[in-house]
């Protein structure tokens, strides 16, 4: 039995190293929009892994509206070449097409994507790119997921322009797990524009409330981080009050806020501004404020209690520092996460000059 075990091991082993003589620097491409019967090709580029020279024999795709083109010869050991697929795009609307391309000696191909959306005519984004981000324009450089309720998959965009004279490849760096970018097309050629997507999965978010975190846009794999590329991204899970019937909700705590917009005026030659929002507790049971978060840096908080009784009243102190709130990307606003079903959350704007 054990012999056996190993010699299964062993075979699959085999298997996975076959399978990796090939490798794509992309093995999917995303060409974007597309015109109308026009065919369209894009290229892999390859390299064999392998510790020996190969041949590919064979080049399968997924329908005959695609054709391949690959070196017809030995490929030498960690040489790099080039695969083109050519898509005849008589079908107007989105296609994702497949390529299998098969080694002498392997069983298993090695797959390549090539997908986008076939248009009548190509609509180019007709907004500024106000942004900067490394060597690449953007229209925003921050991304906000607001009111997502767990299950939710919501989405956003963000447009981008390559300005340079260079051929880009823009890639999405330093993803948390909650997080998916997917930028079309793959490839921009200069002056060209795209779109980055970025997708967020709320069963990966664990804490109610905000959570926020940077990616970096790249203009080709492989870059570093750098500041100057940052986006910022935040995400609001709010709790679920699903399962409470009506005389739960009429039982339930009910917050009051005595201003949801703190106007604290100029900072002039002052370093430091202060304000005060009172906090009532107007229901029939216990309130608590489970999450205070900030929104951006530059704002401090002091909260006088937590959990209210029926009637009880706090204050929450406001501080905006000057020199903490020039460097913001985002409006000043605190996040106030309850567990009031009507009002579970609740976003107060801070206004200085």
């Amino acid at each position: 039995m054990k012999r056996f075990i190993f010699a299964a091991l062993l075979l699959s082993l085999t298997f996975a190293v076959q399978a990796q003589r090939l490798g794509a620097i992309n093995q999917t491409l995303d060409l974007g929009q597309v015109t109308f019967n026009r065919p369209v090709t894009a290229e892999f580029e390859m390299i064999n892994k392998s510790d020996r020279d190969v041949r590919i024999v064979q080049a399968r795709s997924s329908c005959g509206c695609t054709t391949v083109d690959y070196p017809q010869r030995l490929i030498s050991r960690d040489e790099k070449f080039m695969v083109s697929v050519t898509y005849d795009a008589r079908m107007l609307g989105h296609f994702h097409k497949s390529v299998s391309l098969y080694v002498d000696g392997d069983d298993a191909p090695v797959m390549l994507v090539l997908k986008g959306v076939v248009v009548d005519k190509v609509v180019n984004y007709a907004g500024d790119y106000a942004y900067q981000l490394g060597e690449l324009k953007a229209d925003k450089n921050n991304i906000e997921f607001d009111d997502v309720n767990s299950g939710d998959m919501p989405t956003a965009r963000i447009h981008i322009l390559n300005p340079t004279d260079k051929v880009a490849q823009p890639t999405v760096m330093h993803l948390p797990d909650y997080l998916k970018a997917e930028v079309s097309p793959s490839k921009l050629a200069p002056g060209q524009g795209g779109v980055v997507t970025f997708s967020l999965d709320s069963h990966a978010l664990h804490d109610y409330g905000l959570t926020q975190t940077n990616v970096y846009l790249g203009m080709n794999p492989g870059e570093r981080v750098a500041s100057n590329k940052g986006i910022g991204i935040s995400a609001v899970l709010l709790p679920s009050f699903s399962n409470l019937t009506e005389l739960d909700i009429a039982q339930s705590p009910k917050l009051h806020l005595s201003t949801t917009t703190l106007d604290l005026g100029a900072f002039g030659n002052k370093k430091k501004l202060k304000g005060d929002i009172f906090i009532i507790n107007e229901g029939n049971t216990p309130l608590e404020i489970n999450n205070l978060q900030m929104f951006t840096e530059g704002i401090q908080l002091s909260l006088g209690k937590r959990r209210l009784e029926p009637g009880e009243i706090t204050t929450l102190k406001v501080t905006a520092v000057a020199k903490d709130l020039r460097q913001a990307r985002s409006k000043p606003r605190v996040l106030m996460i309850t567990n009031d079903p009507k009002r579970p959350k609740e976003t107060i704007e801070i206004h200085v000059e």
